[in-house]
């Protein structure tokens, strides 16, 4: 008997839903559809099959596909495609045996040798395209290194959905309509193009399921399949039967158990002796009890679930509480370790007060000894200088201060972008916060009604004091502006190698020339009757102001020059490394170098009186220093900072410094 393939159908059956709805089209084969495929059997326990199709390996797509002509009566002869194709192509195809859990395939048709996979030689499972353009199973591409096309290496790119939805298209028959090979080519609808004896070959059963139907809703038909096989619900050791034949075994079969037999009946019978037994069993009666009974240990069960539940809720919550104690336990000795490191540095702060204690009481009896030598003349305890106050509530260090003597007002710059207007007469409050730089406010200076800040925003922004508001912003310099001065209407601002000088028009600034020739960042600006003085690397500048020329150069040492002053007879200037250089105004002589410090001197103020000529020095040692130009000494050391003393003001006798703790201290006699 000549095996064929194809639509070759004595009936069709087809469902009544639409393709498009996920419905199934199924065909009835008649004797002469039944073809013989091979397929290999699961590994499963259930019994079920892998059914599978399989390319001979020497008609793999290595070679060009083949047309398949088609008889009159639509059907396909495997013995003429066989004999009219010089390609030794099986008549059955099967899949690879895969891990997966996939339903195997037997197909009705011959597919088409463009849905085979060039690796494996078989209908393409889970077709992938790669980065070299072809298609392959997505396993074989994933096991395999190059492509036998072109020998690029094989990378998966994308779902070839189009691959996918024609095989889904293929016919296949059911699989309750196959039954493995007897292994004897010629039997009973066995072609002759059957690999006989083939381990795990699988033919077309012409007393199974006459359907075929599409691969993509082969499991909706076979859900529902008479052929399926399945077992008596009332013995298990009945034989085996279909579900076609289920119907008519129930009203035969004598295993048919009461169903009251899980209350302890006995009964096993045919359908004509069960009814008879209902009317007889003692259970019968019982039936309504039993039922609530059984309702009753169901709601138990449930109700014992609930509170299984209950209790795994319970510890897992307990289990929580556990973790947070631990957490609890782990904060708490982690505050001890806390408690002992501030103790340890309260002991530490307290022996360093101590030490500064001591280093006072030297000095003090240093300035007792030559007050009583007559070296210091006669010593006045009223210029004694003494904290009165300090002012707080920057959030950063301070980097300057600027005093306005008509209002009573102290502005000091921050690194938290702001300025501070301080009310140092009546109220000693904060008046108002000044916002406008994108960066540490550096310098600040008045002149008129205006104050002037520089930044590290590289802007200075001119502020009308009498309404405190923002009035113009310039753009002055490439780098940070580090200081401001001015003197006969200009303002001077320093930076990196260079010091502008903007004439001041209104609240505008023009600028009128850039002094050059500077080696290094110019910290230090002071204006003092017809002199600039600014200093950078070991070099004080002394510019006049008339003709903006240089007109003296003061060389130091000690490294950059971070501070200076001007008084009536001396030019002082603090420098990086905790000198304090004095030069004679007039000669322009160095004449003592001033040494008490242990940190750079960031700053430096004058008071004079008739009598007598004060400077005051500020450091990075934390400490400000009271220095007698009189005779060059220190007499005063005041300690009430705790951080850098950065910046210093005076007005009327008072002296203002500010630090790096954020504070602005108040200093008077």
């Amino acid at each position: 008997m000549e095996a064929s393939f194809g639509p070759a159908f004595s009936a069709v059956a087809t469902g009544a839903k639409a393709e498009g709805s996920g419905s199934y089209k199924q065909h009835r084969r008649t004797p002469s559809s039944s073809s013989t495929l091979t397929y290999s059997p699961r590994d499963d326990d259930d019994g079920m099959y892998r059914w599978m199709t399989c390319c001979d390996l020497s008609s793999c797509p290595t070679q060009p596909p083949i047309g398949t002509p088609r008889r009159s009566d639509s059907a396909i002869s495997v013995r003429s495609l066989h004999s009219e194709s010089n390609m030794s192509l099986r008549s059955t195809f099967s899949l690879h045996e895969e891990e997966e859990d996939t339903e195997p395939q037997v197909f009705a048709e011959q597919p088409s040798v463009k849905l085979c996979c060039q690796l494996c030689c078989n209908v393409f499972k889970d077709p992938v395209i790669t980065t070299c353009g072809h298609t392959f199973c997505r396993r074989c591409a994933l096991t395999s290194d190059k492509c036998p096309v072109d020998t690029a290496k094989l990378t998966v790119v994308v779902n070839n959905i189009a691959v996918a939805e024609q095989i889904g298209e293929l016919f296949i028959h059911c699989k309750y309509g196959c039954r493995a090979t007897a292994g004897v080519a010629g039997a009973a609808g066995v072609s002759a193009a059957t690999v006989a004896g083939k381990p795990g070959a699988y033919e077309v059963d012409p007393l199974g399921c006459p359907f075929t139907i599409k691969l993509s809703t082969r499991k909706e038909h076979e859900v529902s399949c008479d052929y399926r096989p399945v077992r008596c619900p009332n013995n298990p050791s009945c034989p085996p039967l279909l579900t076609m034949n289920l119907e008519a075994h129930l009203k035969e079969c004598e295993h048919i158990k009461c169903p009251h037999s899980k209350y302890g009946c006995t009964f096993i019978g045919n359908q004509d002796t069960y009814e008879t037994h209902l009317e007889v069993c003692k259970f019968e009666g019982l039936k309504e009890f039993l039922q609530q009974t059984d309702d009753r240990f169901h709601e138990m069960q449930l109700t014992l679930a609930q509170k299984d539940q209950d209790i795994a809720f319970l510890r897992s919550m307990l289990g929580k509480l556990s973790e947070k104690l631990d957490q609890l336990e782990k904060n708490l000795e982690l505050k001890f370790d806390v408690l002992d490191e501030n103790q340890s540095k309260l002991s530490e702060d307290l022996m360093e007060f101590r030490r500064d204690a001591s280093m006072l009481n030297d000095e003090l009896s240093h300035i007792n000894a030559r007050l009583n030598m007559g070296i210091l003349g006669s010593y006045d305890p009223q210029q004694i200088f003494k904290c009165k106050g300090t002012f707080v509530g920057h959030q950063g260090p301070v980097w300057c201060l600027c005093v306005y003597s008509t209002g009573d007002l102290l502005f000091s710059g921050s690194s938290d972008k702001t300025i501070k207007v301080w009310d140092t007469c009546t109220t000693y409050k904060c008046q108002k916060t000044l916002e406008g730089h994108d960066g540490i406010v550096l310098a600040l200076c008045i002149q008129g009604n205006r104050l002037y800040s520089g930044s590290a925003d590289c802007t200075i922004i001119v502020w009308d004091i009498q309404t405190l508001q923002k009035v113009n912003t310039i753009r002055a310099h490439d780098n940070p502006v580090c200081t401001l001065v001015s003197s006969h209407n200009m303002l001077f601002s320093g930076s990196l190698k260079a010091i502008k000088v903007w004439d001041i028009v209104g609240t505008e600034l023009k600028l009128k020339k850039e002094l050059t020739g500077l080696n290094h960042w110019v910290r230090a600006l002071v204006a003092s009757q017809n002199h600039l003085y600014s200093g950078s690397y070991q070099t004080i500048k002394i510019w006049d102001i008339r003709s903006l020329e240089c007109v003296h150069v003061l060389q130091t040492s000690g490294g950059s020059v971070y501070s200076i002053a001007v008084t009536n007879h001396h030019i002082v200037c603090g420098t990086y490394e905790n000198l304090i250089h004095v030069w004679d105004i007039e000669s322009k002589e160095q004449v003592r170098t001033l040494t008490g410090h242990v940190g750079t001197v960031y700053a430096l103020a004058v008071i004079s009186t008739p009598d007598q000529t004060k400077v005051f020095s500020a450091s990075y040692d934390r400490s400000l220093r009271v220095w007698s130009m009189d005779n060059m000494i220190c007499t005063q050391t005041l300690l009430r900072h705790q951080g850098s003393v950065t910046a210093l003001a005076v007005s009327r006798g008072r002296l203002f410094s500010g630090a790096v703790d954020s504070t602005v201290k108040v200093w008077t006699c």
